[in-house]
């Protein structure tokens, strides 16, 4: 009889639960996804790997898609000291800052920090015999690099990314391009010179 009460006080509790829930009651309409919705959609790639085959060079289709490596000191931006951010490739969305950028001596653009942690994905890599951490975009899923605990300060971590998976937008066309909202990096950084 004990066995029954509980059960019967369970099902209530699940059925209130759900009620509760329910997506036509206005508490439920302010959550967190709601919230990320709008930054889901200005991200979300709607392209075939065929499209993308025909928009991306052989080069960034390679590193992107097939989790290809360019080589060091020969690409694109491994040397940029312009002020700017960094975006994905494939869907645009910011990755890193010309503010957080260093000289790693590696040959590939170097950052202590991502400028948004949660466009980030890290994974586990377990190719050419060693365990590496692999650092993809999150709304494009390109493969970006690698992220490695030999960075400077403040956080002792180098994402070590390919030129090929970027598009770099300087600080000047920040505004027009729509990622105005990280014209106040530069502010900052102008600020402590």
């Amino acid at each position: 009889m004990v066995l029954f009460a509980v059960l019967g006080f369970a099902l209530v509790a699940l059925a209130g639960s759900v009620l509760l829930a329910y997506p036509g009651d206005k508490a439920s309409e302010a959550t967190p996804q709601a919230a990320n919705s709008d930054e889901e959609a200005r991200w979300a790639v709607k392209v075939s790997k065929d499209e993308l085959r025909q928009s991306l060079t052989q080069k960034q289709y390679y590193v992107t898609q097939e989790e290809g490596t360019e080589r060091p000191f020969g690409n694109e931006f491994w040397d940029n000291k312009k002020p700017g951010i960094y975006v994905d490739i494939v869907s645009g969305e910011p990755l890193f800052s010309s503010t957080h950028k260093f000289k790693s001596g590696t040959g590939w653009p170097s950052f202590y920090q991502p400028l948004e942690a949660d466009h980030i994905i890290e994974k586990k890599d377990l190719k050419f015999g060693t365990v590496r951490t692999e650092v993809r975009s999150k709304h494009g899923d390109s493969h970006l690099g690698h992220l490695f605990n030999d960075g400077p300060n403040p956080t002792g971590l180098r994402y070590c990314i390919n030129s090929a998976s970027l598009r770099f937008v300087p600080k000047d066309d920040l505004e027009k391009e729509g990622y105005g909202e990280y014209l106040g990096l530069f502010e900052k950084e102008s600020a402590k010179h």
